[in-house]
């Protein structure tokens, strides 16, 4: 039974990620959407926010709470909670907060409120990356792996992220 459970949480773990992913680049795309002329403004506007709300809601918000569900299945069939879990539940912890963000995110764009440029919301957009290498690198190494690499390992995964998107910006110019 334990390895069904895992299953299924894995899966829900990627139909989560998947949803954080798009989310933010229909919020890109909504974002820059405003700068458009009226007709073609409101045309898109109203698309992504149909686009947005489906995967937000149909997909991202459940898949988030299936996630946790069956994570915490899992730790109970698990057993014990050794170190490198404890780290992996304060990453989770960090991720559902990042996902709130989002969802405020969502809550502001569907009032017409857009708080942040594209280019803002690009940055953001690499937050579920970086919670994604993080937790399947400590997931997959576990003991194996020094805090210290780890995280020296994690600050150079950040910086090619954050050089990545800048060169992106100067292409697009």
């Amino acid at each position: 039974m334990y390895f069904y459970i895992k299953a299924l949480h894995i899966i829900f773990i990627v139909t989560w990620f998947s949803g954080m992913f798009y989310i933010v680049r229909l919020f890109i795309y909504n974002t820059e959407a405003q700068e458009k002329e009226d007709v073609e403004k409101r045309i898109l506007t109203n698309q992504f926010s149909i686009m947005i709300k489906r995967l937000w809601l149909g997909i991202a918000w459940p898949s988030a709470i299936l996630t946790i569900i069956f994570g915490g299945w899992v730790a109970y069939l698990y057993g014990s909670v050794p170190t490198w879990l404890w780290i992996k539940l304060s990453l989770v912890a960090g991720l559902y907060a990042y996902h709130f963000t989002l969802h405020k995110i969502y809550k502001d764009e569907s009032k017409g409120i857009f708080a942040y440029t594209s280019q803002q919301l690009r940055f953001w957009n690499e937050g579920a990356t970086i919670f994604l290498f993080s937790i399947v690198m400590l997931v997959s190494v576990k003991q194996s792996m020094s805090l210290v690499w780890g995280l020296a390992g994690l600050t150079a995964f950040i910086l090619i992220l954050l050089s990545a998107i800048r060169i992106y910006k100067g292409l697009r110019r």
